[in-house]
């Protein structure tokens, strides 16, 4: 499951009614958009580090952006971008990758070498050299009010989180993939001989973390990630 879809599962019918109503903009949604009338801005629309190219400002009632800030190459700059497609009174919706739960104290990222940034919540200082805390970033915008902020870890098991790779945690990491990808391709056949998928997944895991590997589990229903929603006043 992307993580477009396992977001929304998280937001339900009533954010999607609040925010996501009138004229929205979705960056770098792919092929899922966040409602089905959303415009879309993906690499096929043009650079979203630079949008204000493409787009005018004041032109949306919601700007929305899941997993996509992180790409880019001057993180403050394209925020402040699309923060200037928001009409005054509208919204913006942004949602990254949590340092610490999905990165682990490893940069450059194991998991998607396209990540120029990382992104925190309430801490002071990082592990990571290229580390924002997301709220400071966007408290700074011009009329910005935070609605909301909250870590967003929905079926994240704690207990497989680490803190940087062990001497061989490379090698345990990837043999981890190769079993757990194995392992979901035989379910039929394990609950054929009896065995419990997910309590065989769970064993292989803890047995890698202790290994030294670092576990990416938002490769199958887990998120770790930061929601901010803000709201631009309107004008005076």
């Amino acid at each position: 499951m992307d993580e477009a879809s396992k977001t929304e599962k998280i937001r339900g019918p009533e954010f999607r009614k609040k925010y996501f109503s009138g004229r929205v903009l979705d960056i770098g949604c792919g092929d899922n958009l966040v409602v089905p009338n959303a415009v879309p801005f993906d690499k096929e629309q043009g650079d979203a580090q630079n949008i204000l190219e493409y787009l005018k400002p004041g032109t949306f009632d919601c700007v929305h952006s899941s997993h996509s800030l992180e790409h880019m190459s001057d993180v403050p700059g394209a925020l402040k971008q699309w923060w200037q497609l928001v009409k005054p009174g509208g919204t913006m919706v942004v949602v990254v990758p949590d340092e610490d739960l999905y990165e682990q104290g490893v940069w450059p990222s194991l998991f998607n070498r396209d990540h120029s940034a990382t992104f925190r919540l309430n801490k002071s200082d990082s592990w990571s050299p290229v580390s924002y805390d997301l709220g400071e970033l966007c408290s700074v915008l011009p009329g910005a009010e935070v609605i909301s902020l909250e870590h967003q870890d929905v079926g994240y098991d704690h207990s497989l989180k680490t803190q940087g790779l062990g001497r061989q945690g490379k090698f345990f990491m990837r043999l981890n993939r190769s079993i757990i990808k194995r392992l979901n391709r035989n379910q039929k056949s394990l609950e054929k001989l009896g065995l419990d998928l997910q309590s065989l997944k769970y064993r292989v895991n803890l047995i890698s973390v202790k290994l030294g590997a670092v576990i990416d589990q938002t490769l199958e229903d887990a998120v770790a990630q930061i929601q901010i929603v803000l709201r631009k006043k309107a004008e005076e």
